[in-house]
């Protein structure tokens, strides 16, 4: 078999594969994280494939190859993928439920708003990001990328060691991908008040990355029905960390009740 590197592409890190489950007629899209890979949303479509769901897990543009391949991408690529993503659930399915985890919450959020989803699951998703006044230097990121490409990533807050050590993420953030992080949030914002299909918001109080308190500004300019799981024992990969069974056990039951009609 022909690698996408003898064309000229960038090679899929190992975990970091689309993956597709075909089930029945309700299907569920999973939307990875920034810098994160599809490998952190598996365990939970394994879960919802369990129950006959149909799964589609994306891979965003420009994730699980290599760092630099994030230097081009725009949050109008991430839009379009969730939006491929749909087209391609819906020739096979009559209902979508959209799960995202971090970003993947955002681009979830922003589907709810403008694609006709059954519901949205949103799980460790920001209002605003830790570093919010470095925002005010988003004109500037282009420019000074060229100096400073990258910039570290804050301490871990895993709770399963074993699931922290085969994670699979980019080691840095790519200071050009951050500043189409800070305009995809501003459009997810814009967005919000047009979601109005029902919607569950998942967070740990250990998250030190979405602190839990963000969930209530999200909740409150959401026009649709809110309900909320709040977890203990996991840091902000909810999906993978210790308190993953509450939240896979969460989503699936969410996803039955707002596709029941």
């Amino acid at each position: 078999m022909t690698s996408d590197a003898a064309f000229g592409l960038p090679a899929i890190l190992p975990g970091g594969e689309s993956f597709y489950f075909p089930g029945g007629r309700v299907g569920c899209l999973l939307i990875h994280g920034f810098t994160g890979a599809p490998k952190e949303m598996i365990w939970l479509g394994e879960h919802l494939a369990a129950q006959s769901h149909t799964i589609l897990g994306l891979r965003l543009f420009a994730h699980a190859t290599q760092p630099q391949d994030l230097f081009r991408a725009r949050w109008q690529d991430w839009v379009a993928d969730v939006e491929t993503g749909f087209h391609i659930l819906h020739a096979v399915c009559d209902q979508i439920v959209v799960m995202g985890l971090s970003m993947g919450g955002m681009l979830s959020l922003i589907a709810g708003a403008q694609l006709p989803v059954a519901g949205v699951v949103a799980m460790s998703t920001p209002y605003r990001l830790r570093q919010e006044w470095f925002a005010r230097l988003r004109p500037l990121m282009p420019a000074a990328s060229l100096v400073m490409p990258y910039f570290g990533k804050g301490r871990p807050d895993w709770r399963d060691a074993a699931a922290a050590s085969d994670h699979l993420e980019y080691p840095d953030y790519p200071l050009r991908a951050v500043a189409q992080l800070f305009d995809l949030l501003a459009e997810m914002r814009r967005c919000l008040p047009s979601v109005r299909v029902p919607v569950l918001l998942v967070n740990s109080r250990l998250d030190e990355t979405v602190t839990p308190d963000q969930a209530e500004a999200i909740a409150s300019r959401l026009a649709g029905r809110v309900e909320r799981l709040m977890v203990d024992d996991s840091g902000h990969i909810v999906t993978r960390d210790a308190a993953r069974e509450r939240v896979f056990q969460a989503a699936a039951a969410f996803a039955r009740r707002v596709t029941a009609a």
